[in-house]
């Protein structure tokens, strides 16, 4: 009897244990799914501007965008590219009604009825002062001519000489070596042994080096040392002879590095009244050039470029290349 309800006890711990893994378990998908469910929902788009041309349709930098009813997160700015990502406050589910609401100074505001959801939003803004309605104080400033110029540090190799001399394994042919170093390869014959060097010179390297036999038994010789072939400021050779004595010519190229700036031009799109163009990362001192009413004007491209005539955007990508988008400002057009 004593056996049998031992047995009965330990069949009800286990269901105990089981039931209370159960619970557990419940309360943590529970609590995965509220997590889900209460995780913030993000809008994604864009903003770009009106226009029937798809060329002149130019992404809207610092667009300000929120969610009417106090829906959104917080109110955030479209980037260089015209895209914006939108969070939405908890609570806020897919399918439900919201009001997006797009500001920025030039542009007309938007309000755009939307049901929220994974599409991508694309926002057209109309310019508060389109072409046909460009206001300014008095006649317009033609732009022309305009193009970008800037340097690129460029380094060369300029062969600057030459370096030459000539040495000698000065040996006694037919000497039986009896091991006595230095040896022929088979080891029958006295050997000596004839070494020289270059130095280039500061700020010089050595290219194309050779070393080459040009007197006495050369097809009994052999190169042991090779501090040459890769070139550099020093470079050394040793030859073995196991013959007569021979005489070598030991020579390279000298070439030192310079640093040069090349100059270079660059013409930007133009659509509309927008302009772009791009700058590779390595461009020094970049200058926008371009003829107001005829005058030639040299403006310095800076890190924020600052223009009478346009206002302007400037992007910095991963390889530090540069990308730069400027509109026109009212009283301008191009030409």
């Amino acid at each position: 009897m004593r056996s049998i309800s031992t047995r009965g006890g330990a069949k009800t711990w286990i269901v105990s244990i089981v039931a209370s893994l159960g619970v557990v378990l419940l309360v943590a998908l529970a609590a995965v799914v509220t997590h889900y469910l209460r995780k913030p929902i993000y809008l994604k788009g864009a903003v770009i501007q009106k226009d029937p041309d798809p060329r002149k349709q130019s992404p809207i930098t610092n667009v300000e965008i929120s969610a009417a009813d106090n829906l959104s997160a917080s109110s955030i700015k479209s980037d260089f590219s015209g895209y914006f990502r939108l969070g939405l406050r908890r609570g806020v589910k897919r399918g439900q009604k919201i009001t997006l609401q797009f500001r920025h100074p030039d542009f007309q505001p938007v309000d755009l009825p939307e049901v929220v959801s994974d599409e991508l939003y694309i926002v057209s803004m109309e310019p508060l002062h389109p072409d046909i309605e460009m206001e300014s104080d008095g006649p317009e400033t033609i732009v022309a001519n305009v193009f970008v110029r800037y340097s690129i540090e460029s380094t060369a190799e300029v062969n600057v000489g030459a370096g030459v001399t000539t040495f000698q394994v000065v040996n006694t042919g037919n000497v039986p070596c009896h091991q006595h170093k230095p040896c022929s390869p088979d080891d029958r014959w006295k050997a000596a042994i004839g070494s020289a060097s270059l130095d280039a010179g500061q700020g010089n390297i050595f290219e194309n080096a050779r070393v080459s036999c040009i007197a006495g038994p050369c097809p009994f010789v052999k190169i042991v040392s090779d501090n040459f072939s890769q070139g550099g400021r020093t470079i050394q050779v040793s030859v073995l002879g196991w013959s007569d004595t021979t005489t070598f010519l030991f020579q390279a190229e000298v070439f030192r590095q310079e640093i040069n700036d090349i100059v270079r031009e660059s013409y930007p799109v133009i659509f509309g009244r927008a302009l772009n163009f791009s700058l590779p990362g390595a461009a020094e001192g970049p200058t926008l050039e371009a003829e107001l009413d005829g005058t030639k004007i040299v403006f310095p491209l800076g890190p924020s470029p600052i223009l009478s005539w346009a206002a302007c955007n400037v992007r910095v990508g991963k390889d530090q290349s540069k990308s730069y988008r400027c509109e026109l400002k009212p009283g301008y057009r191009f030409r």
